[in-house]
């Protein structure tokens, strides 16, 4: 089985390195960047102005290779891959809630944002809190971690081989 993916965009942001970068937009407060969204998909962008979240999926175009026990971020003991959200994955795609603070033609200016600089866009759904989220969650082995965490990435996945 082949699963091809076309992204519909490039985002933008100030991070040119995933080194020192948050490791989440919950750690990206003041942090802004803008989503370029191609010319033959522009037009899926109406009605996206009334939301004021969105999440982002994209392409960790500078993950490369994977362990499936790793040591997180936030955390120093080694965990699996699949309970973790470190990006070195079999299919590295990321996810991120961010704000949306404009739409103007085919750029989308958003806050709390934690991606590189030229990471290709696969997709954009819009945030509904009826919809997304959750009461009674566990957390496993993250429980008290992003309340006193860093939030910074640092080079525990940086790939060499770019």
């Amino acid at each position: 089985m082949s699963v091809v993916l076309e992204p519909i965009g490039v985002i933008h942001s100030p991070f040119r390195e995933p080194v020192g970068m948050p490791i989440q937009p919950r750690f990206a407060t003041g942090v802004e960047g803008e989503a370029e969204i191609f010319d033959e998909f522009a037009e899926g962008l109406a009605d996206l102005a009334g939301f004021s979240h969105l999440h982002l999926i994209y392409h960790l175009h500078r993950a490369g290779g994977y362990s499936l026990v790793v040591t997180p971020y936030l955390d120093d003991v080694p965990r699996g891959l699949f309970a973790t959200r470190a990006p070195r994955r079999p299919n590295p795609l990321g996810l991120s809630v961010v704000r949306l603070v404009r739409v103007a033609g085919n750029r989308l200016t958003l806050a709390e944002l934690d991606v590189v600089d030229g990471t290709p866009l696969l997709d954009i759904k819009p945030f509904n809190p009826a919809i997304d989220n959750r009461t009674g969650c566990r957390v496993g082995w993250m429980e008290g971690r992003v309340e006193g965490g860093g939030g910074i990435a640092d080079d525990r996945f940086v790939d060499d081989h770019r």
